[in-house]
C-alpha cells in the first residue's frame, strides 16, 4: 500500500512562544532543538504544546519568547528508556515556521489554531468511561505509520457521541481522525507515596471514521468545545 506520510499525520498550530531554545539531539551532523508553543482554545484556555525544530529552521524565522508563530508538521512519539522504564514522549516535529500573519479580533475566531488529521491503526482496544457526572469518554491508541517503516504512538480522546462510537472500533481498524492536539497535566503517584506533577499530551477528537472500506465509511463528527 502506497502512504502519503503527509496526509497521513498532519498538523498545523498557531500560537505563542513561551520558552527559549535547548537542544534536543542530533540524527545524522544535524542538531535539533525545542521550545513550547502556547495555544489558545475557544474557551480561552490555553495548551502548551512542545515543539522539536531542526537547526535549519531556526534562521528562516524569529523564535524568540512571545513571538506568534505558525507551525506546520506532525504529531510524533518516541520512546524515552529512562531508569530501566520506557516512558512514551510527544512532541510536534516542525516542517515548517513561519510569523503569523496579524489578523483582527473578528477574523481571528474563523482562523483555525489547532489542527491535526491523522489517519492510523487502533493498536489497543478503546477504553470507554463515564465520569460521575454522566460524560462518555473513551481513550484509544492510534499507530500512524511514518517513513522508514517507523510508526508514530498518539493517544487520542473522544467525547460524547465518538466515545460511544468507539466501543464497537476493533484493534487493527484503520480509522482516520481530526482533532487539536491539547496538554493535561496529572500526579503520578510512586508505591512509596511519593507524586510527581506530569504533563499529557493527546488529540482531542472532532471528527472520526472508519476508513477501512470507501464505499462503506462510517463518519461522527463532535463539535463541541472541551475545555
Amino acid at each position: 500500500m502506497n502512504t502519503n506520510f503527509l496526509e497521513n499525520n498532519h498538523l498545523v498550530l498557531v500560537g505563542k512562544i513561551v520558552s527559549n531554545q535547548k537542544y534536543s539531539h542530533e540524527i545524522y551532523g544535524e542538531k535539533f532543538y525545542s521550545f513550547n508553543l502556547e495555544v489558545v482554545r475557544l474557551s480561552t484556555n490555553t495548551d502548551i504544546i512542545p515543539i522539536t525544530v531542526s537547526e535549519r529552521l531556526l534562521t528562516d524565522v524569529d523564535l524568540s519568547i512571545g513571538k506568534e508563530v505558525e507551525v506546520e508538521g506532525q504529531f510524533r512519539s518516541y520512546n524515552n528508556y529512562e531508569n530501566e522504564k520506557n516512558r512514551l514522549i510527544l512532541t510536534v516535529f516542525a516542517k515548517e515556521i513561519k510569523e503569523a500573519e496579524a489578523h483582527d479580533e473578528a477574523e481571528n475566531k474563523d482562523i483555525v489554531t489547532n489542527e491535526v488529521t491523522l489517519i492510523g491503526y487502533v493498536c489497543k482496544k478503546p477504553i470507554y468511561r463515564q465520569t460521575p457526572f454522566g460524560r462518555e469518554i473513551a481513550d484509544l491508541l492510534l499507530a500512524v505509520n511514518r517513513a522508514y517503516n517507523k510508526s508514530d504512538y498518539i493517544p487520542c480522546i473522544a467525547w460524547g457521541r465518538n466515545a460511544r462510537f468507539c466501543q464497537k472500533i476493533e484493534v487493527g481498524t484503520e480509522v482516520k481522525v481530526v482533532g487539536r492536539v491539547q496538554s493535561r497535566t496529572y500526579e503520578k503517584k510512586y508505591e512509596d507515596g511519593t507524586t510527581e506533577t506530569r504533563v499529557a499530551y493527546e488529540v482531542s477528537i472532532a471528527s472520526m471514521e472508519i476508513s477501512e472500506k470507501e464505499d462503506n465509511n462510517e463518519e461522527i463528527t463532535e463539535n463541541e468545545e472541551i475545555v
